[in-house]
C-alpha cells in the first residue's frame, strides 16, 4: 500500500504544481472568477490519481481485492500528497511571485460587491471581509486554505472511488 500512495501520491503532486503554474500563466489578466474555474480543474485533474492509485493496488498489488476501508484510506493519503502540493504551490505563490495577491483579490471583490450590492449591504459586507483579510490573509494560512480544501474534495472522491472500486474475493 506504501508504495502506491508514495507513487500515486507523487503523480498527483507534481501534477498540481504543473498545473497550478500553468494556470497562473494562462490566467494572466483573466478575472479571478475564471481563475478560480482552473484552480478547481487542477484540483480535480490532480485527484484524479486517487482512483488510479486504488484501482492499481487492487489490480496490481492485491490480488484483485481491495476493501472500501482499504481503498477510502489509499485515496486519502493521495489526497493528502496533492493538497500538499497545492498548498506549496499557492504558499510559492502568495510570498514570491505576487506577494500582493491578498490586497488585489480583496480589491477586485469590494469592486464587485459595490457594484452589486446596495451601499448599506456593501458597507456591512465590506468590514467583513476586511476584517477577515485582516485577520487570515496570511500566505501561510491561505496555503493550509488550499491544502484542507483539496484534502475535502479529495476525500468525497476517495469515497466514491473505494466504492465503485470495492472487491471482495
Amino acid at each position: 500500500m506504501k508504495s502506491t500512495v508514495i507513487k500515486f501520491g507523487s503523480y498527483g503532486l507534481l501534477l498540481s504544481i504543473i498545473l497550478f503554474l500553468f494556470a497562473l500563466w494562462l490566467g494572466k489578466g483573466m478575472s479571478y472568477s475564471i481563475q478560480e474555474v482552473f484552480g478547481y480543474v487542477t484540483m480535480i485533474a490532480s485527484l484524479s490519481f486517487i482512483f488510479f492509485g486504488i484501482k492499481h493496488y487492487r489490480d496490481q498489488v492485491n490480488n484483485g481485492i481491495v476493501s472500501l476501508g482499504k481503498g477510502f484510506t489509499i485515496g486519502l493519503l493521495i489526497s493528502t500528497f496533492v493538497g500538499f502540493g497545492i498548498g506549496i504551490a499557492d504558499y510559492i505563490y502568495t510570498t514570491v511571485i505576487n506577494p500582493d495577491f491578498a490586497t488585489e483579490y480583496l480589491d477586485s471583490t469590494l469592486k464587485t460587491m459595490k457594484a452589486n450590492l446596495p451601499p448599506e449591504e456593501f458597507k456591512v459586507q465590506k468590514e467583513t471581509l476586511v476584517k477577515q483579510m485582516k485577520d487570515y490573509g496570511g500566505s501561510g494560512f491561505m496555503a493550509f486554505i488550499m491544502f484542507a480544501t483539496v484534502v475535502l474534495i479529495g476525500l468525497i472522491i476517495s469515497l466514491i472511488s473505494a466504492l465503485i472500486l470495492q472487491r471482495k474475493h
